[in-house]
């Protein structure tokens, strides 16, 4: 029987878990640095899946497992590897997940930043279980003198790998951007994943106000602050780098027990049901959108009937007073009117279809009656304006 999971998220989690993950390997995060991958390689802690366990899976060095583990060591020191985050940004916190790691975890961690230009060169390519690092890399990883870069998690003790306890959660309070933070283990043993949760930060004064780029996208500084249900799904999937892999790299929410027992439309064919799902995104800068992209890809059977956009300026207090309230908020504008949306397809909008010509900071992904989109483009022209004082609004979540 499927455990049964609480409506709206648990009150033990932290609210920086709505955020991007900036060092996924579907973003382009990579582990370029480590000391030991004798029983697993340090790569895996980046991967996007779910950690799993295959209790009949070993290799020529020992048990196969899906994270990072070092051989049991023997000689003075302690673990540790370099992480170059795929999109840098503004951390607000980690999680270090020692799933299936029960007898054989690393007992404590502690994690330090930088932000490094030019990036180091270092490349860890292939399979590298059963290795360690050479005294060359070692000799050449000493020059960036990680062990003395600004401690975002002093050294805390981690939880076994059970599935009560194996997420263990640290809020961080740095408020400058990082490119590469260094994981240490001490003294040795293992870790499933590693999640970087927080914000891309871009430098807009790269950007021309006469270029339109996608002010929404995760690269750019998008982010999720709110949502009424992400059952299957999390919407900042949505933001995403390319298109979606899969369902599970989208959003989709349950489907909604209001369904009337018998479904009508209107004249445009759109589904006339009482309830709908949302979710709410602050662009990575403020800008006049020109163009949005709807897609359903890979949603088949359970893409949402019909979609509409609302868009609004907030500053950082209103912003951080609409997440401390839910987002119940009544000063949203349409930006797209109510389109009928089709199964694993593009929808592409623009011109006359889009009803706001101002600079706008946030908008309401709004679905009816539910289902799963798998990305979202908004395309426009930033204004001059600062994006929004970001530690204002993350603190209140």
């Amino acid at each position: 029987m499927a455990e049964r999971r609480a409506a709206g998220r648990s009150a033990v989690e932290p609210g920086f878990l709505q955020f991007n993950d900036l060092a996924c390997e579907s973003v382009g995060g990579k582990v370029i640095f480590a000391t030991d991958e004798w029983f697993a390689p340090a790569a895996n802690l980046l991967k996007r899946e779910q950690p799993q366990f295959i209790a009949s899976a070993f290799t020529e060095f020992g048990k196969w497992m899906d994270g990072w583990e070092t051989r049991r060591k023997r000689t003075p020191g302690h673990d540790w590897c370099l992480v170059e985050l795929g999109v840098p940004g503004l951390i607000y916190g980690f999680d270090v997940d020692t799933s299936f790691f029960t007898g054989n975890h690393s007992p404590h961690v502690s994690i330090q930043a930088s932000c490094l230009d030019p990036a180091p060169t270092f490349t860890l390519e292939g399979d590298r279980t059963g290795m360690a690092a050479s005294d060359s890399q070692m000799a050449a990883v000493a020059k960036l003198g990680s062990e003395a870069w600004p401690e975002l998690v002093s050294v805390s003790e981690l939880k076994p790998g059970f599935s009560d306890c194996c997420h263990n959660y640290f809020k961080v309070e740095y408020k400058h951007r990082v490119t590469h933070l260094r994981l240490n283990m001490y003294p040795d043993g293992g870790i499933a994943r590693l999640r970087v949760y927080g914000i891309g930060q871009k430098d807009w004064s790269s950007v021309s106000n006469n270029q339109d780029i996608d002010l929404v996208a995760l690269t750019n500084g998008g982010v999720c602050l709110g949502y009424s249900d992400a059952h299957f799904g999390h919407p900042r999937n949505m933001i995403g780098l390319g298109r979606a892999a899969n369902m599970a790299d989208g959003w989709e929410t349950a489907r909604r027990l209001d369904r009337p027992k018998k479904l009508r439309v209107d004249q445009q064919g759109i589904l006339q049901v009482p309830g709908w799902e949302w979710a709410v995104f602050r662009l990575g800068h403020p800008g006049v959108i020109s163009r949005i992209e709807i897609d359903t890809n890979h949603f088949k059977g359970n893409f949402p009937d019909s979609c509409r956009i609302e868009a609004c300026t907030l500053t950082p207090e209103e912003e951080a007073q609409c997440i401390k309230s839910r987002w119940n908020f009544r000063k949203w504008q349409v930006l797209l009117a109510p389109q009928k949306l089709r199964p694993h397809l593009r929808h592409h909008y623009s011109g006359v279809e889009l009803t706001l010509n101002r600079p706008v900071s946030h908008v309401r992904v709004i679905i009816a009656p539910d289902g799963g989109v798998s990305r979202l483009r908004i395309w426009g022209r930033p204004t001059k304006a600062a994006p929004s004082n970001q530690h204002i609004a993350a603190s209140k979540l």
